[in-house]
């Protein structure tokens, strides 16, 4: 009896990574597809990725379906085409123009939403659909189509070799009420091992970036910093789903969870590595 326990727990866990590792593919595969291909592809295909990943972020505020919710979804559509085909003169006027029409609706409809909803409503458009844009400005710099990557390289990649160094030789806790798998020999794993593929990619294709050699190692200075606030990112995201008392965001990816959860790193990640690739690779 307890033998077979074991063999179908083992079942199972086996079945779960088969899920993981099948979906991940696809996953990176897709993600492939736009960013080589670039262009108003990328552009629209962050911008389906972002509404549903705000979507699973109202979800939790109770708000998916909702008015505020609507306006939400209307204000990422309209931040995404202007990005494309600029036609609002600054950025400022999105932002407050977004603000007042969500205050509108809270007022309008009173007492119907609570304030919390709003800040919600507010928030999630620049936490998901704006921060997250920043792969598709990255990808547009001069050498965007090899720069792009690293958002990746130092949110997926620092995760893999900081889960790896966790389970070696991982003993400190990093934040044990957020995630107490994680450790600070993990942290500092993951940070290294971002800093090693970089100037490994860096190498790689180092005449097409047309690098030097103080450039390859700006790029590792760069990803540093990325793979610092991918973590932050991480933790942030599950801060929100213990104070909300959920595992997870969705089960659009099987094995992984929503589109949040997949893409929490991403999300803080691509800001840092858009900005200080701007100014300091592209000029």
């Amino acid at each position: 009896m307890h033998r077979a326990l074991e063999d179908s727990e083992h079942k199972g866990g086996c079945n779960v990574f088969r899920t993981r590792l099948l979906s991940g593919i696809v996953l990176v595969i897709a993600a492939l597809a736009l960013i080589i291909t670039g262009g108003q592809v990328l552009l629209f295909g962050l911008m389906a990725v972002s509404i549903i990943g705000l979507y699973e972020l109202y979800r939790v505020f109770h708000m998916e379906r909702s008015l505020l919710g609507m306006i939400g979804y209307a204000g990422a559509f309209v931040y995404y085409l202007d990005l494309g085909f600029p036609f609002i003169p600054d950025f400022e006027i999105f932002a407050l123009g977004f603000l007042i029409l969500l205050m509108g609706a809270y007022v309008l409809s009173f007492p119907d939403y609570r304030v919390e909803q709003v800040f919600a409503g507010f928030i999630g458009v620049f936490y998901v659909a704006v921060m997250l844009s920043c792969v598709y400005q990255t990808r547009m710099l001069a050498a965007g189509r090899y720069i792009v990557w690293l958002i990746f390289l130092c949110s997926w990649g620092c995760d893999t070799c900081a889960y790896c160094v966790g389970v070696l030789i991982g003993k400190h806790k990093m934040a044990p009420k957020l995630s107490p798998k994680k450790s600070i020999e993990g942290a500092a794993g993951g940070i290294a091992g971002t800093v090693l593929l970089t100037i490994l990619y860096g190498t790689a294709f180092r005449e097409q970036m047309h690098l030097t050699t103080a450039s390859i190692l700006i790029l590792a200075g760069i990803t540093a910093a990325g793979g610092g606030i991918s973590m932050v990112g991480d933790l942030a995201a599950s801060a929100i789903k213990r104070n909300c008392n959920i595992k997870d965001y969705g089960t659009l990816i099987p094995g992984h969870g929503g589109i949040l959860d997949r893409f929490d790193s991403v999300i803080f990640t691509a800001p840092i590595i858009y900005y200080l690739a701007r100014f300091l690779i592209s000029g």
